[in-house]
């Protein structure tokens, strides 16, 4: 059994296959999804989506936030920027860090929404970077 997984960017539709496990990452951890999971509509931290195919990893994208909705014969991931592993660059994810980092060392802590969105985005940057060395798979 398979299930469908759809990977959307604001532009376009990225990819659309049968495959045979996703492992999307959830803001609260990482969810493996295969046919025939529970429904279910959940916020993306920054990370990487694993695609499994026979067995194995069969690809890779970072994606910087967004949702994803699971069905138990879909996965749809709507993320705010996807990349595909192979091509992140080391030194723009080493600059989006530092970018990150300045920003929310200088953001008002008593503005909750201005500091959430600077952490967001700080601990998005950092798992970008963390993402440019392929994981054994």
């Amino acid at each position: 059994m398979t299930i469908s997984l759809e990977i959307i960017s604001p532009e376009k539709l990225l990819l659309k296959r049968d495959v045979d496990m996703v492992v999307i990452p959830g803001t609260d951890g990482d969810i493996g999804v295969l046919p025939g999971h529970s429904k279910l509509i959940t916020g993306l931290r920054g990370g990487l989506v694993d695609i499994y195919e026979g067995g194995n990893i069969s690809g890779r994208y970072f994606v910087s936030g967004g949702f994803a909705e699971v069905t138990e014969s879909r996965c749809a991931v709507l993320a705010d920027a996807i990349i595909p592993q192979e091509e992140l660059d080391a030194g723009v994810a080493q600059a989006a860090v530092t970018e990150a980092k300045a920003a929310y060392d200088a953001v008002d802590i008593n503005d909750t929404t201005a500091y959430r969105e600077a952490s967001d985005n700080l601990i998005s940057a950092q798992a970008m970077l963390d993402s440019v060395t392929p994981h054994a798979g």
